[in-house]
């Protein structure tokens, strides 16, 4: 470490695209390539640590000092090859993971946090762009089969691993498109499905094989799933969302988040001219927190929504780490996504109830109590309260009523659909959470069925399902060889350091 960076060089996060443009649009919120010109000096902050924390931080493992390293010296070949080898979608994660490696970033103890997430992006898009992401296909064929139920990033993660490692392995997605809730759960101006089409396009030159628009458990039953290949892998997620059981929950305009994200996702596909559920002039209230709120969020605004309010009903966390958050855990703080700083660039009408709200339109601590219609059955008014952090009571005199001509549900998920044809022909049984069972193997109480991502972990992060995705790989593969070379990141019980 001749010359310390970080001591002379500050952070700079890739900038964004003013949010009065963006928001007129689809595109990724980025500005274009404004990373490349400073993605060296931000690599060379890197400490280069004898311990690297962001490491235990990454499920995946990442080598990121070692790419940080490789950046800062503009080796864009073996910084590509490092970060491939223990990721098979940076494009994806530089994208969408929340990055709690920045979070365990030693320089995170009392200064900013290198720009992991963003050097990561960058290799990502520098290796296709110098054309170092070829197809991968294996020196020779084991003769073995595999199925692979799902095509988010677990199940497109195992894939491509045991396809290298020679297995013939065949995709099964339920959806008219792959890619799961990279297709159609996630806007596109967080990932343009040009990065996810492009995997899709080196995995198929690979010899992975694909088939949409089939619900395995009907059409193939189980039996002949297991009759026709020798492995079978359920990546098939946590797609049970939370409901909300409160009174007026059965009024019209009230939706699933999975429900309104898919179709906006459907428009950008060309399936629609206008969503069949557009926020477009409505009244909007999002209750939920999370990334997949600040998704409805951006959406509507690209919908042209009169006006959106989010509730969430945690409290507003502090714009630095809680004393029971330490370093170098993933810590609640209060942060402002893109669609916040585009819900806060647009001005709040008079008239609007909730206009007593932050300027990025979300009220914390904030529970719904009821739901209030109109008479031809349509919701007109949601109902919420400010409640006490403990017990999420009520607090008395808090209440008060907004608009909501459209009400979306983003209240994460309770696991997989646990009753399809599928989880019951292969006779599966269910942990204590409600997930998949399954071992530290990943294989369940079922020869040759593995589980792996969101259905046997629960509602988790895309570095998670990858990870998943690539560790039940190998144990797939030492199942039907006796031996493997595969990498296995993780166990089936670890857990990252988020809190």
């Amino acid at each position: 470490m001749a010359d310390p960076k970080f001591l002379s060089t500050p952070r700079r996060p890739r900038e964004r695209r003013a949010p009065e443009e963006r928001v007129r649009d689809w595109d990724e919120v980025d500005a274009e390539r404004s990373l490349l010109p400073i993605v060296g000096g931000q690599a060379g902050r890197c400490m280069d640590c004898g311990i690297p924390f962001c490491h235990s931080a990454c499920p995946l493992g990442n080598l990121i000092p070692d790419w940080n390293f490789l950046v800062s010296r503009d080796e864009w070949a073996n910084a590509s090859a490092h970060l491939h080898a223990t990721n098979n979608f940076p494009e994806f994660t530089g994208r969408l993971c929340p990055a709690p490696c920045e979070s365990a970033c030693v320089l995170a103890i009392d200064s900013d946090a290198v720009t992991i997430k963003n050097v990561e992006a960058a290799i990502a898009d520098q290796a296709w762009q110098l054309g170092l992401e070829t197809p991968k296909p294996p020196a020779h064929l084991s003769g073995r089969t595999v199925a692979v139920i799902g095509s988010g990033p677990a199940g497109l993660a195992a894939a491509q691993q045991l396809t290298r490692a020679g297995h013939t392995t065949t995709v099964y997605e339920r959806a008219d498109r792959l890619g799961g809730l990279l297709r159609y759960g996630i806007p596109a101006f967080r990932l343009e499905k040009r990065h996810l089409d492009r995997r899709l396009d080196q995995l198929r030159a690979e010899g992975t094989r694909f088939h949409t628009g089939v619900e395995v458990g009907d059409d193939p039953s189980a039996e002949e799933l297991l009759a026709r290949y020798d492995a079978v892998v359920l990546a098939i997620g946590a797609t049970d969302p939370r409901d909300l059981p409160v009174p007026g929950r059965e009024l019209r305009g009230i939706h699933q988040a999975m429900e309104y994200l898919p179709l906006a996702n459907r428009v950008q596909e060309g399936d629609f001219v206008r969503s069949p559920v557009c926020a477009e002039g409505q009244h909007v209230v999002i209750v939920g927190g999370g990334d997949t709120a600040a998704d409805c969020l951006g959406t509507a605004l690209r919908q042209n929504a009169a006006c959106v309010t989010q509730l969430d009903i945690n409290p507003r966390p502090g714009e630095r780490r809680a004393v029971d958050q330490p370093w170098p855990v993933h810590p609640k703080v209060y942060r402002l996504t893109a669609s916040h700083e585009e819900a806060r660039a647009r001005p709040v009408p008079d008239h609007d109830p909730a206009s007593a709200a932050p300027a990025d339109r979300r009220l914390f601590s904030a529970g719904t109590l009821r739901f209030e219609g109109d008479e031809q059955g349509r919701v007109r008014v949601l109902h919420c309260a400010e409640v006490e952090p403990a017990e999420r009571r009520p607090l008395a005199g808090t209440e008060q009523g907004i608009r909501a001509d459209l009400v979306l549900l983003a209240l994460g998920f309770a696991g997989p659909e646990r009753g399809s044809a599928l989880v019951r022909g292969l006779g599966l049984e269910l942990d204590s959470a409600g997930n998949l069972a399954r071992g530290r193997d990943f294989g369940t109480g079922t020869a040759g069925v593995f589980v792996a991502g969101d259905a046997g972990r629960g509602q988790s992060l895309i570095v998670w399902a990858i990870a998943e995705g690539r560790a039940a790989a190998a144990a797939v593969d030492r199942y039907l060889t006796g031996a493997t070379a595969l990498p296995a990141p993780i166990a089936a019980t670890d857990r990252p350091l988020v809190l």
